[in-house]
């Protein structure tokens, strides 16, 4: 598939409505959610209208095709970030990833290796997203192990200068965002893994943000562990992707406990099937994995790097324009070198939620808010920001559309 973002709009049925007495939709909130195309849609759609039934279950024809469009979906997700098909976990959301190995670590018996208890040491960063902090800061506080961070620069990026005191020979996991969903930053994995493997820590790559927008190879990545969500990356809402190195997986010990996530059971003890299974209890989202499963396949027809190339071209023409805003302040690096296309920012005098609501009466959809990263906003001493993130379906006029109503909202505002 050739990369052209005017016929790629024409896949985003929704694209093409109006809201707010006929005005025409500008979309500028995929970080949230991003849009669902057809082929998406149509996907769940004939899941439940030709192939419904429980997977892993039945040995009839409609279980066969359920189970064959289930598979190739796990298939299809292996092939996007290049692991074992066998390492790949659905659960139904990102947020229940994290948790599910957060919590799955609380379960660790003395003798494993994800066992934390007092003297043991767990590290994030202050630009996580809630998803990635209180999982972490719920199992600090059940097990005993104490919880640091990496701290953030005045430009929105991480600051490793205390690296080897931020990660030590106690830190036993290591959370960290790949790309904030606010300040746009992608971070610099390569040391901080480097470090955490050095002490012998595993870590936990956050990808929400970046599994969207960019090639995602996890043995480049060198990292132990990977969530991200569907609806994030042009899928269905109900599914995320947990991935871990099998022999985690192997010692990690299940989140969820009951049906399909069993070898053997009697009235006395159970034990457990191989992963991905064991972490898959229940039957699942069937639906919404298929549907990812075709937004994935959608996504690499159209190219990552083709992808992540034109979202670096709309960034930069974003920060061009809203920076001759005079009194816009861009929130996180004012360049596109390692950073993402989600672009916060504040207006003096102006409250992102009235800013955010003046601009949905011009048909413009932006968030507004601490955007679930509240220490980050604390550290940065603003209550709250405008943010308006991008996605290979949005185009320049658009972004011109945004400053338009930005200055607008000046004059507006200035009446008052």
């Amino acid at each position: 598939m050739s990369f052209n973002p005017a016929l790629i709009r024409r896949d985003f049925p929704i694209l093409g409505r109006t809201v707010r007495d006929g005005k025409k939709l500008i979309y500028l909130d995929s970080g949230a959610t991003s849009q669902k195309p057809q082929v998406v849609i149509d996907a769940e759609a004939s899941f439940y209208e030709f192939h419904n039934a429980a997977v892993h279950r039945g040995v009839y024809q409609l279980s066969e095709e359920a189970d064959a469009l289930f598979e190739g979906a796990r298939a299809s997700v292996a092939k996007f970030i290049n692991v074992g098909i066998e390492e790949v976990i659905f659960t139904k959301s990102a947020t229940e990833s994290l948790n599910a190995i957060a919590y799955a670590m609380g379960n660790a018996g003395v003798g494993n290796r994800f066992h934390l208890g007092k003297g043991d040491g767990i590290v994030v960063t202050e630009m996580e997203h809630h998803s990635n902090l209180i999982p972490w800061q719920e199992l600090s506080r059940r097990s005993g192990a104490t919880l640091s961070w990496f701290e953030i620069t005045s430009e929105g990026r991480l600051d490793l200068s205390r690296i080897n005191e931020v990660i030590t020979k106690s830190t036993k996991v290591v959370a960290v965002t790949h790309q904030s969903n606010v300040l746009g930053t992608v971070n610099p994995l390569e040391a901080i893994v480097a470090r955490a493997h050095e002490v012998g820590a595993v870590v936990v790559l956050d990808a929400c943000q970046s599994a969207p927008h960019m090639p995602l190879d996890a043995q480049k990545l060198g990292v132990d562990f990977i969530v991200f969500s569907g609806h994030k990356m042009a899928g269905p809402t109900g599914v995320g992707v947990l991935w871990g190195r099998m022999e985690l997986l192997m010692e990690l010990p299940p989140f969820l406990y009951g049906g399909s996530m069993i070898e053997s059971v009697t009235m006395e003890k159970s034990t457990y099937a191989l992963p991905p299974a064991k972490f898959e209890a229940g039957v699942p989202n069937m639906a919404q994995v298929v549907g990812l499963g075709a937004a994935i396949e959608y996504l690499m027809a159209i190219g990552m790097k083709n992808i992540h190339d034109y979202e670096m071209e709309l960034t930069a023409y974003g920060l061009e324009i809203l920076k001759k805003i005079d009194t816009l302040k861009i929130v996180g690096p004012e360049d596109t070198l390692n950073r993402g296309s989600a672009l916060s920012f504040t207006i003096s005098d102006i409250h992102p939620h009235d800013l955010g609501q003046f601009l949905d009466s011009q048909g413009i959809a932006v968030r507004s808010g601490h955007h679930c990263a509240w220490p980050l906003a604390k550290k940065l001493k603003v209550s709250a920001s405008t943010r308006a993130s991008l996605y290979f379906y949005n185009e320049k006029s658009e972004l011109d559309a945004l400053a338009e109503g930005i200055i607008a909202a000046q004059k507006y505002f200035g009446r008052f």
